[in-house]
């Protein structure tokens, strides 16, 4: 159990420390937040989280399926990880540009919102269509389906990861009319990303390792 725990505890915290990182996602729901107040925005933020959900559901089901010995999962686990620390070494390389973003998309005023449905296409889209989303859950899932961690344990997972992109990004829209929520953020940035760069890097290297090592054990 304390195991799983600590398994868990590794996961949720990468996967927060990612969502802390500005990226398109963040920006939209900054801006529609800015433009049309937090209510109109809660479903960009909808359409966002439903986005990662699919890609959630994909990554599970993807790798439940394949052969845990298999050729084929091996290198999809070890692209998994090459990925992780791709995504590591540019958050570390570039964890100033996202303060100067948080700067630019500061757009004042007020504007009628959307309809409900294009606001949700409108986060949707946004997720969906971000590739960064769908490499992130699939490389994190294949580094649990390579650890033989049980389904049950990942839909738990998966469906904690939906929570808390809703309920963050939902946090976000409601705070982000306030001026210290935007300087917080703004200060922060580049600690945030230099430490989820540090994560990710670890996170990839043990998968790497433990990977090399069951090779290596054939």
């Amino acid at each position: 159990m304390a195991n799983a725990w600590q398994l868990f505890a590794v996961v949720a915290g990468a996967h927060f420390l990612a969502l802390l990182s500005p990226g398109p996602d963040f920006f939209l729901i900054i801006r529609s937040a800015l433009l049309h107040g937090w209510r109109p925005t809660a479903t960009v933020c909808l359409g966002i989280a439903v986005a990662n959900g699919i890609f959630i559901i994909l990554a599970i089901g993807g790798f439940a399926a394949l052969n845990p010995s298999g050729a084929l999962f091996q290198l999809l686990q070890a692209a998994g990880c090459l990925y992780l620390a791709y995504l590591g070494v540019a958050l570390l390389r570039h964890a100033r540009t996202g303060a100067a973003s948080l700067h630019s998309s500061a757009v004042v005023g007020t504007a009628v919102p959307p309809s409900w449905h294009r606001r949700f296409a409108m986060g949707f889209g946004s997720g969906i269509l971000n590739p960064k989303n769908a490499l992130f859950y699939a490389s994190l899932f294949s580094l649990l389906a390579g650890e033989h961690t049980p389904p049950t344990q990942q839909w738990a997972y998966g469906l904690w990861m939906f929570a808390v992109v809703l309920g963050w990004d939902l946090l976000v829209c409601a705070g982000i009319g306030h001026p210290v929520i935007v300087a917080a953020m703004t200060r922060y940035n580049a600690l945030i990303e230099r430490i989820t760069g540090v994560i990710l890097l670890l996170i990839a290297g043990g998968g790497l390792w433990l990977l090399a090592g069951a090779l290596v054990t054939k």
